[in-house]
């Protein structure tokens, strides 16, 4: 019994054998070691290093033609053309005022198609410093204006050769119908007549022993009165009209010399005429500075240098914009800044003294005469326009009248 089973314990332990052997070679370890070790052959070194000789003996391959393509370029924005400025068209000037100047008077003649532009102006809108057309000539649709060399708010600069005669056109549109449309702008052609001067006149002409009512009128047109802006130093004429508020407006007014000019009153309105409102009289009562007391400011009347001479500064101011209803034109609170001075101009005999209604008088904590005499300025807190008996005993019934406008006058 024994000797059956050590055959079948034999068999039994090589079958084991060879099943724990198949399963070891089986392991992928021992495939790749066993498949290594059967497709890596052994290289000699010597061959190793004849390898490496032959790798470093290789030379660049060159290109049998050379390579033409290249990085494509960055895009370009296309340029648009350049179009033209745009510039406002400028109006052109029109050819529609004429004017003569004569002897004594001067004539304007105006087309009522004012602007060139076909559009008829109302005659009532225009005035020649005031002073309406004297007459239409209806088919050729042009207005006629007169006037002498001293009316119509003239104004009159004279030079060593020349005397000029200034005058202002003035058109203020008024509304179209019952709207407060209005289409055309407020325009002023300045107007100006040259005259040579003539020869110096003797102090014997310039000097009559009486003259009545009438025949001063007539002297009146013989005289040339002056009112111009001057220089902060006063000796030359001021070339701008323009001014900052606060800023002294130096002023001289003038006559022919053998004579003692006076400023009776001054007036400032934001137009030639005098007579519009808002207006501010600066100086009243027959040559009292107001200004100083009515606003507290330094505006006075210098000392005389000559008799044919006045000069007074006055502060720069502005008025204040006027309240306009809706419908109304803005006209007004447009030209605050613009002003225009009208004074009332006298002239006597040099010989004459002041007195209560030709005097120069200037508030500086009390009122002081420019001549010297402060008793004639007592009236400036009244009324000057009693004579008393001592006024009646003066010749100053030789006198002459007439009024000078500047401006306009700009303030800033």
């Amino acid at each position: 019994m024994g000797s059956r089973q050590e055959p079948g314990r034999l068999l039994t332990a090589v079958a084991l054998f060879v099943c724990i052997w198949d399963a070891a070679l089986s392991t992928p370890w021992a495939y790749q070691q066993h498949y290594y070790a059967a497709v890596k052959p052994k290289v000699p070194k010597a061959a190793f290093n004849n390898q490496r000789q032959y790798s470093v003996a290789q030379t660049k391959q060159a290109l049998a033609q050379p390579l033409m393509w290249t990085f494509p370029e960055d895009p370009v924005q296309a340029v648009k053309p350049e179009t033209s400025t745009f510039e406002l068209k400028q109006p052109l000037p029109a050819n529609t005022v004429g004017v003569r100047c004569g002897n004594n008077q001067v004539r304007v003649e105006v087309k009522r198609d004012l602007f060139a532009i076909g559009q008829l102006i109302l005659p009532s809108d225009l005035t020649l410093g005031g002073c309406a057309a004297i007459g239409e000539d209806v088919e050729a649709q042009r207005l006629n204006f007169e006037s002498d060399l001293q009316g119509c708010n003239s104004k009159l600069e004279m030079t060593e050769e020349f005397l000029t005669y200034s005058f202002k056109l003035i058109y203020q549109p008024s509304p179209i119908g019952s709207t407060p449309v209005i289409r055309t702008s407020q325009t002023v052609v300045d107007i100006e007549c040259y005259y040579t001067r003539r020869n110096n006149l003797s102090s014997s002409a310039l000097k009559p022993s009486w003259l009545s009512f009438a025949d001063s009128k007539v002297a009146e047109e013989n005289l040339y009165f002056s009112l111009r802006l001057m220089t902060d130093n006063w000796q030359l004429m001021r070339k701008s009209s323009h001014y900052f508020l606060g800023e002294r407006i130096h002023v001289e007014a003038g006559v022919l010399p053998y004579l003692r000019v006076f400023v009776d009153h001054c007036v400032a309105t934001l137009t030639p005429d005098r007579n519009t409102e808002p207006r501010y009289t600066f100086i009243e009562n027959y040559g009292c500075l107001v200004d100083a007391v009515l606003t507290d400011s330094t505006s006075q009347f210098l000392p005389r240098s000559q008799d044919h001479m006045l000069q007074f500064y006055l502060e720069a101011f502005r008025f204040k914009p006027q309240n306009t209803s809706s419908g109304s034109n803005r006209k007004t609170g447009q030209d605050v800044d613009r002003i225009y001075i009208t004074c009332h101009l006298k002239a006597t005999a040099a010989s004459s003294p002041s007195d209560a209604q030709h005097k120069a008088c200037s508030f500086v904590d009390v009122w002081r005469a420019v001549d010297g005499d402060d008793e004639v300025c007592s009236c400036c807190d009244s009324s000057c326009t009693t004579r008393t008996a001592r006024d009646v005993s003066i010749d100053t019934d030789v006198q002459w009248e007439a009024d000078a406008v500047l401006g306009p006058i700009y303030i800033h």
